[in-house]
């Protein structure tokens, strides 16, 4: 049995895995992540890959981004700071284990999961986007990631939908994280006055008549809707996969976009139309990266 290792660097916490051939997660580990200073954290990882009583073919890692996929490198992800920014990260985490490493990022990784194991398994071309705190989006290929020219393929959350549209964090006015992603869900309705914690209470509002709630909600499907029929138009996927807390866990809203992406397409295009709820786990990302891991070594 061949085994390879996936990490998930978090803003708050670190999870590795040993993942074996048939993409079981064997083990796994969690633990705090430094921010700021990098070597704690990869001196970390390393020492719990060495422990791993198994032969090792490869490293998979999932960061936050924007990351320099083509070059293996951290740039500048809000939620690591100080020698995090412009880290040559495979390099570094090679050099320690002595492993070959491929970094991703985490949207991108859920996608490869889904391609491979999850919904999109018996498919050419699988789009996937998480609609979470923020939003992301991977394409998938024969079961490859698409990365572009330069890495940055499916960047999408500075997509502009909207003229003049909400503004949350660095992300542009009217962009598609700023209209869809449960973050923007949740700041658009405390900026209307609402009292909420999160997207499904603002949900919750929109369902017992709340009018505020309801443009909120109806902007969040309508332009994620605009934003998938869109990719149809240009990509033509087989499917599009939706995971993340918002789509998961607020009811209907998968398949109100999916209906929605239909009326927004040619007619010959509607019965390919097929949006579909991730049914992996918050695993998913671990899952793709081992892949990753064992997809290099072919």
């Amino acid at each position: 049995m061949k085994y390879a290792v996936a990490i998930d660097i978090g803003g708050t916490n670190t999870r590795v895995a040993l993942i074996d051939e048939k993409l079981n997660i064997v083990s796994r580990e969690q633990f705090p992540t430094d921010n700021k200073e990098p070597e704690l954290t990869l001196n970390k990882i390393s020492d719990i890959v060495k422990a791993f009583d198994k032969e090792i073919t490869g490293i998979g890692m999932s960061c936050p981004g924007p990351l320099d996929l083509i070059n293996g490198k951290v740039l500048t992800p809000p939620n690591l700071n100080g020698k995090w920014h412009n880290l040559e990260i495979s390099k570094v985490l090679s050099e320690k284990t002595g492993k070959p490493v491929y970094l991703d990022n985490d949207a991108n990784l859920a996608g490869l999961a889904e391609a491979v194991v999850g919904e999109g398994k018996d498919c050419k071309i699988v789009q996937y986007f998480t609609v979470s705190t923020g939003l992301g989006a991977g394409l998938v290929m024969d079961k490859k990631i698409y990365l572009g020219a330069h890495g940055f393929a499916n960047e999408v959350a500075n997509s502009i939908m909207m003229q003049d549209g909400p503004q949350i964090g660095n992300i542009l006015s009217g962009g598609i994280e700023a209209i869809s992603s449960g973050t923007a869900i949740t700041e658009r309705a405390k900026r209307a006055g609402l009292v909420v914690n999160h997207a499904g209470e603002v949900n919750d509002l929109a369902m017992k008549g709340n009018k505020e709630a309801s443009e909120i909600m109806k902007d969040a499907k309508n332009y994620l809707a605009n934003f998938i029929a869109l990719i149809y138009g240009y990509a033509d996927p087989d499917i599009v996969i939706l995971g993340g807390s918002v789509a998961l866990k607020i009811e209907g809203f998968v398949e109100e976009v999916e209906a929605l992406v239909k009326e927004k397409v040619y007619e010959v295009m509607k019965p390919y139309v097929k949006v579909r709820k991730s049914t992996l786990n918050e695993d998913s990302g671990l899952i793709g990266a081992g892949y990753l891991a064992f997809s290099k070594e072919k």
